[in-house]
């Protein structure tokens, strides 16, 4: 499935509608960022498809209750709780483009005049795109992509707690899953608060960059709750055969953010679309040079130091 990220507007013009439009064609879920450009119910009319709601959690609580209210309204058939990033890291990246909050730095501003085409998909004639979603609970300054990019992290809410997840699971009426968990003890809590499933993640390696991967505690994680709760994994999902690994190691299901927007941003819907059927082709491939007919059949057996290993037909 297409993993939530924000600010996709910033690569082309109604990226979330484009990204949602090529995960319906492959009949796989598009996940919708609260950061997003697109409103719920407009991704429901504009694209359809399997559609699940991401979730981040601010200081002001009923940014969240809005978002889990008009989720609800439009249908969607999954929440995702993001854990993992109500603390940013030190993103050195924003110092070195921006010389202050919104403000971007000299150099940046002519790389933007390099770029007229992009100019004229993404700003005209409405100019940056904004954070609907919760523009009418953030300051006007804080409302733009650009903008948003460094003043969203003070308005997060660093105090997020397991009493958090018990009052989305008290207000969301379908499934909630929780992303950010890394440590069997929380997927435990999540499973008996009634959480339908857990994303791996460590966010990217852009909060805690010393963390340990998603795919290193996959093993230990889906041999004690593989058949308790859905494990899905997040991060580093480049090519068919990390799906494949990730399977082999007890994931449900995968998500994937960078290669869709490369694609998406190369190539709009088409671009996206592109890369899905890349994904999915290298996977057939991988599984075909395993001897496996399907998924079901990868194993742990069949990785070495996290390398495939191809196994006789029976």
């Amino acid at each position: 499935m297409i993993a939530p990220t924000g600010v996709n507007g910033m690569l082309t013009r109604d990226a979330d509608l484009k990204l949602a439009r090529a995960a319906a064609r492959a009949g796989i879920a598009f996940t919708l960022s609260t950061v997003s450009n697109q409103r719920p119910d407009t991704v429901v009319r504009e694209a359809g498809g399997r559609l699940w709601m991401q979730l981040y959690w601010f200081r002001d609580p009923a940014i969240a209750a809005d978002v889990v209210r008009r989720a609800d309204a439009a249908g969607y058939e999954a929440l995702v709780f993001t854990s993992d990033a109500n603390v940013f890291g030190h993103r050195e990246w924003d110092k070195r483009s921006y010389r202050g909050p919104g403000q971007l730095t000299l150099r940046s501003v002519l790389d933007v005049a390099r770029h007229p085409r992009w100019l004229l998909d993404v700003m005209w004639p409405r100019g940056l795109p904004r954070f609907v979603n919760v523009a009418d609970f953030f300051p006007p300054e804080a409302r733009s992509a650009r903008a948003g990019v460094t003043r969203i992290p003070a308005l997060f809410a660093p105090t997020i707690d397991w009493d958090t997840v018990a009052w989305l699971r008290e207000r969301w009426p379908r499934r909630l899953l929780v992303k950010g968990i890394l440590d069997p003890a929380d997927v435990e809590r999540a499973v008996r608060l009634g959480c339908d499933g857990v994303v791996l993640s460590n966010h990217g390696g852009r909060q805690l960059d010393c963390t340990v991967a998603a795919l290193e505690v996959l093993p230990e994680i889906a041999r004690a709750f593989g058949d308790r709760t859905t494990i899905l994994v997040d991060g580093g999902i480049r090519r068919g055969s990390d799906i494949a690994k990730a399977v082999a190691l007890g994931a449900h299901a995968v998500m994937v953010a960078r290669a869709t927007l490369y694609g998406v941003a190369a190539g709009g819907e088409a671009g996206a679309s592109h890369a899905l059927t890349i994904l999915a082709s290298e996977l057939d491939r991988v599984l075909g040079q395993l001897g496996c007919r399907s998924l079901a059949e990868l194993s742990p057996a069949m990785l070495r130091e996290g390398e495939p290993t191809r196994r006789a037909r029976p």
